[in-house]
C-alpha cells in the first residue's frame, strides 16, 4: 500500500511548494488526434450544456426556408395593410430553451402553435412595438406619435393580430411545403413567456429572427422551434436532399395545390346567343317591344364565354322550367366564330 502523509507532513509539503523550495512537476498534455504528429492539431472547446444537434447544413436549409417565408409573409401583410411591410431573417440559431425565454420582453404576444401531423409544439413571439403599430393602422391610425402600452392586449387587440398571424401560418406552411404538408394552428395566445414552458429549460431549440418594418416603424418577431418536433425531418433538411428536389415529383403537387387554391374561384359564364350590328340612328330610337332581327337560325349553337373568353358550344332549352344552355363541345382552335 501507498504511504499515508499525516497532516503535518501535508502542511509542510504545501509550505516547501508555495516557498520554491519544491517543485511542481507538471506533465504534458497529450491531445488524441488522427493527424500525424507534424501536423498541429486543432483543439476546440466543447461546452456539454448547449450541444449543437443541427449541423450547419441544415440550419443553413432552415434560413433559406424562412427567407422563403419572410418573403411571401411580407407580400402577405402589404396586401392586408394597404402598405409596404418589409419581413426579413435576421438571425437564425440554436440555444436552449432557457436562453430564448430569459431574452424575450413582458408583456408580448407569445402564441403556441401546434404543427400538425408533427408532435410538439412550436412558439411564434411578436415584439409589442410592431403589433400596435399595426393595431393602428388596422383602425384607421397615421402612427404619428404613437405611445406603445405596457400591458397585456385586450382581447379586441388580440382579435386584430389573429388576422395577422393567420396570414403567417398560412405562409409558414407554404414554405415549409417543400419539404413536407404541416397545417400549423395557434392553440394558446399569452402575454408574459415566462409562464409557458414547452420543452425542458435545457432542451435545444433552433430560434430564428425577424425584422419587421412598415414605414418608420419595426420591429421582431421570433419562431422558436424545438428540437424534438423537427427532429423526424432533420435527414430532409440536409443540403443534399433538401436542395436537390425531383422536379417531375413536385411539380405534380404544385399542380394539384394550385387547382386545390384556385377551384373555390368565382367566374362569370355569359351565352352569346347571336351578333348584329346598327346604326347609332336606329339605336337612339329603339323602343320597348322593337324587335331585332339577326341572320343566325334559333336552332344555331349558343357560344358560352367564361370572363369573356370563347369556351364552348351549346344548345339552348329549358330544364325544370328553368332557361338552360346544354353543353355539346369546347370550342377548337379551327372553329370560325
Amino acid at each position: 500500500m501507498a504511504e499515508v502523509l499525516e497532516q503535518s507532513e501535508i502542511d509542510a509539503l504545501l509550505a516547501a511548494v508555495s516557498t520554491g523550495e519544491v517543485k511542481e512537476e507538471v506533465s504534458a498534455s497529450r491531445v488524441f488526434s488522427r493527424k500525424r504528429r507534424s501536423e498541429a492539431a486543432e483543439v476546440r472547446p466543447y461546452d456539454f450544456k448547449r450541444p449543437e444537434r443541427v449541423s450547419k447544413d441544415q440550419m443553413r436549409a432552415l434560413q433559406t426556408l424562412h427567407e422563403a417565408f419572410a418573403r411571401n409573409f411580407g407580400a402577405a401583410l402589404s396586401g392586408f395593410l394597404r402598405t409596404i411591410v418589409e419581413v426579413r431573417v435576421s438571425n437564425c440559431e440554436q440555444m436552449t430553451y432557457a436562453e430564448f425565454i430569459a431574452v424575450l420582453p413582458n408583456p408580448t404576444s407569445f402564441n403556441l402553435i401546434s404543427p400538425k401531423p408533427l408532435e410538439g409544439q412550436i412558439c411564434l413571439e411578436v415584439s409589442p412595438l410592431i403589433i400596435y403599430p399595426i393595431i393602428d393602422r388596422l383602425l384607421g391610425g397615421t402612427n404619428q406619435e404613437l405611445f406603445i402600452p405596457q400591458r397585456p392586449m385586450t382581447l379586441i387587440e388580440t382579435r386584430l393580430i389573429s388576422k395577422v398571424t393567420s396570414r403567417g401560418l398560412a405562409a409558414l406552411s407554404e414554405a415549409w411545403a417543400s419539404v413536407k404538408e404541416i397545417s400549423f394552428e395557434i392553440t394558446t395566445t399569452e402575454s408574459n413567456p415566462q409562464l409557458v414552458q414547452i420543452v425542458p429549460p435545457n432542451e435545444v431549440v433552433v430560434v430564428v429572427g425577424f425584422e419587421l418594418r412598415m414605414g418608420n416603424r419595426a420591429g421582431t418577431m421570433n419562431l422558436c422551434i424545438p428540437y424534438n418536433v423537427i427532429e423526424p425531418l432533420m435527414e430532409e433538411l440536409s443540403a443534399q436532399s433538401w436542395f436537390a428536389v425531383n422536379r417531375s415529383s413536385k411539380s405534380k403537387q404544385l399542380q394539384e395545390r394550385i387547382e386545390r387554391t384556385l377551384a373555390p374561384a368565382s367566374l362569370t359564364v355569359t351565352g352569346l346567343l347571336a351578333e348584329t350590328t346598327m346604326t347609332l340612328g336606329d339605336l337612339i330610337n329603339m323602343a320597348p317591344g322593337d324587335l331585332i332581327v339577326t341572320e343566325r337560325p334559333a336552332s344555331s349553337a349558343v357560344l358560352l364565354c367564361v370572363e369573356g373568353e370563347k369556351k364552348f358550344l351549346g344548345q339552348i332549352g329549358k330544364f325544370r322550367s328553368s332557361r338552360a344552355i346544354r353543353l355539346t363541345r369546347t370550342v377548337a382552335a379551327s372553329d370560325r366564330l
